[in-house]
């Protein structure tokens, strides 16, 4: 079952301050950013990386983020859904999505399990799965880990915009 709950960002207390996430924000995260704030739990459940994407598609549709935007937040928050369900003992994930000026910001909290932190796994050609935060380095400004409690939050930082647009500012 799915909730969406109106409460203070993930890793931080009800009288933390508006940053968020409880990791530091990149430069196009501000005040405003705390103002269009979306959270939600899902069950640990194979089928969660796919309502995590639709969720995600819908709001930030409904803040008109471009097409392109929308459509690698749904890839960036289907595979790290998909690590806290593979990789912890979850009973139940929750995701936050910030709209910020510049990015989204997209964080996955699990329940934890495994001693550590995620890590990219080099895996032979062949095999089929291990390159999930491959994918997330590639496709995100910044990502990153944070414990939290006796889990996990991982956040990544996708840059609002068009292909060419993120090209062009990176060639800067």
């Amino acid at each position: 079952m799915t909730s969406v709950i109106p409460s203070p960002p993930l890793g931080t207390a009800t009288s933390a301050s508006p940053q968020g996430l409880g990791v530091p924000m990149g430069a196009g995260l501000g005040e405003a950013a705390s103002l269009r704030r979306f959270r939600f739990e899902l069950a640990a459940h194979p089928g969660s990386p796919a309502q995590a994407r639709r969720l995600t598609r819908a709001r930030l549709t409904g803040w008109s983020v471009c097409e392109d935007t929308c459509e690698t937040a749904a890839l960036v928050i289907s595979e790290l859904v998909t690590n806290a369900v593979v990789h912890t003992a979850s009973n139940q994930i929750v995701c936050e999505l910030q709209d910020g000026k510049d990015l989204v910001r997209i964080a996955v909290r699990d329940e934890g399990c495994a001693p550590g932190e995620p890590h990219p796994s080099p895996k032979l050609p062949e095999e089929e799965h291990g390159r999930g935060l491959l994918l997330v380095d590639a496709l995100c400004r910044a990502w990153g880990v944070q414990e939290y409690d006796s889990g996990l939050v991982v956040w990544a930082e996708v840059p609002r915009g068009s292909a060419s647009t993120r090209d062009a500012s990176s060639a800067r």
